[in-house]
């Protein structure tokens, strides 16, 4: 077990991330001076005092002020789980006496106070992602992660990645290669923002990623009414402004897209290396009620503004359209309303000569 697994283990019990820090330093230690203890979890002498009082309490140490200097020891870990394992189960009946099970709706909403538990929930939520991902986070970051994002992108998912604080040096676009679809860069801090399909999303201060001693907290949630909120702002607010700095190649056709934007997105690029294509689509006119229908019809037009050129009058804008019968119908994703239709799924190919 690393220290970030025992660390969020230990968070559960209550401690907090200075708490820990000195825990963990004082484990490592011994029996030592409040000034060792100070300097190895970079803390003040005086907090020190502080928080081994606090573990004295809970058991995790003993504080032997009758020594000069005061000296602090570590509780045998046998004792430790011994006496957290006897909390626990003496909490069980507490628990299951009061306990009304109730069906969860779907819909939720979390504070997360860990980094380590934010880090775990991007990694979770970029592996069950089956359409699309917004992203942005710390440059520093990207490491941690890259692997989780690098087996996305071989779904097929549609990873929109931006990275923050890369400071005066130029990032390695090789380096950048099969992490998203495509990698913006901006030089100053962005929010960690995270949304998959439309449903999911989660938000942090930039700082709750890039430092330990960080207080800050995270928001995750489940809601298909307030993920795409979430997406429209990295979209308008963020992703015009980052520079661009990688593109994926253009995926082999013929294919279909249950996501809109991943369909736009497609059709952006070979209709940049000016490869005829048709769609086909499935879905409803605007405001229809009726069953879905099927349209083809060759790509004759693209506004988007996920890769560059932009071709789209305002950010958020993603709609594509086909010519049909010498007829032409603009297609949007779901909740369209400025488009002759919704689309449900996408597929495109090649259109034959």
């Amino acid at each position: 077990m690393d220290d970030d697994d025992l660390a969020e283990l230990l968070e559960r019990f209550g401690l907090s991330e200075k708490e820990i820090d000195t825990y963990l330093a004082i484990l490592e230690h011994g029996e030592s001076k409040a000034s060792t203890i100070s300097d190895a979890a970079d803390v003040s002498k005086r907090y020190v005092y502080s928080i081994s009082e606090e573990l004295e309490k809970r058991g995790f140490v003993e504080v032997d002020d009758h020594s000069v200097p005061t000296v602090i020891r570590p509780v045998d870990p046998d004792e430790v789980v011994d006496r957290l394992t006897s909390s626990v189960e003496r909490i069980e009946p507490g628990i299951r006496s009061r306990y009304t099970r109730t069906e969860r709706t779907g819909e939720q909403f979390e504070v997360i106070k860990s980094r380590q538990t934010v880090l775990k929930r991007i990694e979770s939520l970029l592996a069950n992602a089956e359409n699309e991902v917004t992203l942005s986070l710390p440059a520093a970051v990207l490491p941690q992660i890259r692997s989780t994002l690098e087996e996305t992108v071989d779904r097929g998912v549609l990873v929109l990645l931006l990275l923050g604080a890369t400071g005066d040096e130029d990032q390695d676009i090789a380096s950048l290669a099969g992490t998203a679809s495509t990698v913006r860069t901006w030089d100053a801090l962005v929010p960690t923002m995270l949304t998959v399909d439309r449903l999911h999303g989660l938000l942090a201060p930039s700082q709750m990623l890039t430092s330990s001693q960080s207080d800050t907290r995270a928001i995750a949630l489940s809601q298909e009414q307030l993920a795409p909120v979430l997406a429209g702002s990295f979209l308008a607010n963020y992703w015009p402004t980052a520079e661009e700095r990688y593109v994926t190649a253009p995926s082999e056709l013929p294919r279909t897209y249950e996501g809109f934007r991943n369909a736009v997105f497609q059709i952006a690029l070979h209709r940049a290396t000016d490869t005829p294509i048709e769609a086909t689509v499935v879905g409803s006119p605007v405001g229809s009620t009726d069953e879905p229908v099927e349209l083809t019809g060759e790509v004759v037009d693209v506004r988007q503004s996920l890769v560059r050129p932009v071709t789209s009058t305002v950010p958020i804008e993603n709609a594509f359209t086909i010519e049909v019968d010498d007829d032409r119908y603009t297609v949007g994703g779901s909740g369209a309303f400025l488009e002759d239709f919704e689309a449900e799924s996408v597929t495109i190919r090649p259109l034959e000569s």
